[in-house]
């Protein structure tokens, strides 16, 4: 269902190690790295619409009414995945989508993106194709501005 790999990875990761749904401290740990590192075509990402929704293939509940989710879909001809916060959001809420190609041992962080339309507003991330290569994967993360805490769905 994924598709080859198109591009290799262009842009330094950072290692760390983190589980499934785990949560941590801030909104970024030490991965963490700015939105620009995957705005405008950046290391083969695509900017897309904040409202794009896809096949959701992970979830998190971030309580407070709002979650996190993996979605992929064709974006501009090209199967993609990409992270979304959605539900009872409010702004500086944040999303990101990690990037591996080595199974998770290190990964490239694109975002986070701040929830800025207002409250009750969906936010993606970039978005990355996918690949059928097993080490190559995504996850979606996201941080609540109320609430302090990230966590983040397990890899696809």
């Amino acid at each position: 269902m994924k598709q080859r790999l198109l591009s290799g990875l262009a842009a330094t990761v950072a290692t760390v190690s983190l589980g499934a749904g785990l949560a941590i401290a801030g909104p970024a740990g030490s991965a963490q790295a700015a939105a620009s590192d995957c705005e405008g075509g950046r290391n083969g990402f695509v900017d897309i619409s904040d409202d794009a929704s896809g096949t959701v293939v992970r979830s998190i509940d971030m309580g407070a009414g709002r979650s996190v989710t993996l979605h992929y879909g064709t974006i501009r001809g090209v199967q993609r995945g990409w992270a979304k916060i959605s539900g009872t959001t409010v702004n500086n809420d944040l999303v990101w989508m990690d990037w591996t190609t080595d199974g998770g041992s290190t990964w490239l962080q694109c975002g986070p993106f701040a929830v800025n339309r207002g409250p009750g507003t969906s936010k993606t991330s970039a978005a990355k194709s996918t690949s059928s290569n097993s080490n190559y994967r995504f996850r979606a993360c996201g941080y609540l501005k109320n609430a302090g805490q990230t966590k983040c769905t397990s890899w696809w």
